[in-house]
């Protein structure tokens, strides 16, 4: 028994307290993260229209996203106007220059072929959207995977950045056997 100078402590709370790792789940959790589920749902369409083709890695969507191919790099058919172009000293610091890069044109072509005006669907790796907030994925017209297509055609090259590796051993085996056919 406590001695008379000790005072024991209760609990003020009636709830029970929880035994479990988890902590219990409010109705107003569960509405939220259905709420959240579905946005992101629709912010990363698994199929989608191509409206155009941009260059060899990257399109844009019918509701206007762009979409750049995860893994590849395809040579620029484009680039920013800079201090002395003739579009930056029109007052145009934001616009484009064609400027294309060895193979460019090659490979849009071929990216239009296989998607422009087509509905693709859209893998998405670790990390769905970039710095410029376009959406990163795998497009494939059926079976094709488009971002393979154009490294075994030997118009794009190998561009790894982590999170997003699921296919980089079937790249790397794209990107060598374009060598060795010489594309």
């Amino acid at each position: 028994s406590p001695s008379p100078t000790t005072t024991t402590r209760r609990s003020r709370s009636t709830r029970p307290r929880s035994s479990g790792a988890f902590p219990p789940v409010s109705a107003l959790t569960i509405v939220v993260v259905a709420w959240w589920w579905i946005a992101c749902a629709a912010a990363f369409p698994d199929q989608a229209h191509v409206r155009r083709v941009i260059d060899g890695d990257t399109v844009e969507l019918e509701d206007g996203r762009l979409v750049r191919y995860i893994g590849i790099d395809a040579p620029e058919s484009r680039r920013k106007a800079r201090p002395g172009d003739r579009e930056w000293l029109a007052g145009g610091q934001d616009r484009w220059v064609e400027d294309p890069q060895l193979h460019s044109r090659e490979a849009t072509e071929m990216n239009r072929r296989l998607v422009e005006g087509k509905r693709v669907r859209l893998e998405y790796d670790v990390q769905p959207l970039d710095r410029f907030g376009r959406l990163l994925a795998y497009a494939y017209d059926g079976d094709v995977m488009v971002n393979a297509e154009l490294l075994r055609a030997g118009l794009a090259r190998l561009l790894t950045i982590p999170p997003n590796v699921r296919y980089v051993d079937r790249f790397r085996a794209l990107v060598e056997e374009a060598r060795r056919q010489r594309r």
